[in-house]
């Protein structure tokens, strides 16, 4: 049993403010981090509820009954959403992905979607928006998804076994109720859905094969995650993670699979082709993704910002403080000065989190403790 950590200091209430550089910044498209990285992916967190208790991400011990939310006032209102994700557009953003939390559990989310739907490149070409959801509500929602303009859906499932997936969200929902869900989705008419599994060693590495039987040839392409160690109430060791090579091996194994180009720049799978009997890549029966974010670290082409629930930036999915966006929206400054404000933040980035632990032994009793993913989404 690993030892379960709870902060005594919460780290959403850490910030840096947002200044206004001395230089203006304006929006070229071509904002680069210190490491030359440029601006292409924003991740808006919409809430930091969810109804799982998944033990990697909301721990039961930690976000029980007693555990203070944000309050209404704090989170971005869709408005305050969509103008922020529109200046973020200006500075070359071309993909919006939803998180939480549960997505879905925001009041008429749809009609965030259909606001950034409306939100154009400088060019003229539509956004890639997306949505990571548990699946449990999405029987209700597809249709509304669907209709508001959303292309494209992540499903999160860690397994197809009902024991092991009841355990894994802690809260007893049944697996068929996600499988569901997903096909409620295809049956709206979304044409990409993607499954994502976090492999844990011991826990629920028994399903890998189970979930890629289940998914090849329909459509649906599944990705396995390495057990990250985001946040401080995980309780996350390094003997827990399944390395994603041994997962591209067993399903090899039975499966046999064909490795294919990335499909972007920075994206974080790498790609896995089912073959056909002569070992060439078989676009019927689909593909898999492997993101190895703990063996094998791809802070090299990282080009993702993240918007907390109450408008904080995060340059990093293991940052220990964010940017306090929020505060200059609500004072009134215009759109060339938050403009300026966010040129001015990335400018300075530098964060390579993955890339120093995977160079140096790591001791998750020392450092500062790391925002928890259910606050700035994954």
């Amino acid at each position: 049993m690993s030892e379960r950590v709870i902060p005594l200091f919460d780290q959403r209430l850490a910030a840096f403010k947002a200044e206004l550089p001395a230089h203006k910044i304006s929006a070229s498209g071509l904002l680069g981090d210190a490491l030359g990285r440029p601006l292409r992916d924003l991740r808006i967190s919409v809430t930091d509820r969810c109804n799982f208790r998944c033990a990697y991400c909301m721990p039961k011990e930690v976000f029980d009954k007693d555990y203070a939310y944000l309050p209404q006032n704090a989170l971005l209102s869709f408005e305050e959403i969509a103008r922020t994700a529109r200046l973020f557009v200006a500075h070359g953003v071309r993909k919006l992905r939803l998180t939480g939390g549960e997505p879905l559990l925001r009041k008429n989310i749809e009609v965030l979607i259909n606001m950034l739907a409306a939100i154009e490149t400088p060019d003229g070409e539509p956004l890639d928006i997306t949505l990571t959801t548990n699946g449990s509500l999405l029987r209700k929602k597809a249709q509304l998804l669907k209709d508001a303009g959303l292309k494209r859906l992540t499903v999160s499932l860690d397994g197809l076994d009902d024991a092991t997936f009841r355990k894994m969200n802690d809260v007893d929902y049944p697996v068929a109720d996600v499988l569901d869900g997903i096909e409620a989705a295809r049956a709206v008419g979304f044409q990409s859905i993607k499954v994502n599994m976090v492999v844990q060693r011991g826990t629920n590495d028994a399903q890998i094969l189970p979930m890629a039987r289940h998914f090849k040839g329909t459509g649906v392409t599944l990705r396995f995650i390495e057990y990250m160690d985001v946040g401080a109430t995980n309780g996350w060791r390094m003997d827990q993670v399944l390395p994603s090579r041994e997962v591209m091996q067993r399903i090899h194994s039975e499966l046999p699979l064909v490795q294919l180009e990335p499909s972007a720049p920075g994206e974080t799978a790498e790609r896995w082709g089912y073959s056909d009997t002569d070992g060439k890549y078989d676009k019927a029966q689909g593909e898999i993704g492997l993101i190895s974010s703990v063996t094998q670290a791809f802070c090299g082409d990282c080009n993702r910002a993240r918007l907390s629930t109450d408008g904080k930036l995060y340059l990093c999915l293991f940052a220990t403080q964010g940017h306090d966006l929020r505060s200059l929206i609500r004072s009134g400054a215009s759109d060339e000065d938050i403009i300026s404000a966010i040129g001015h933040i990335w400018q300075k980035r530098d964060d390579r989190y993955s890339q120093l632990r995977s160079e140096m032994p790591f001791d998750t009793s020392t450092g500062a403790r790391k925002v928890e993913m259910s606050y700035i989404g994954g």
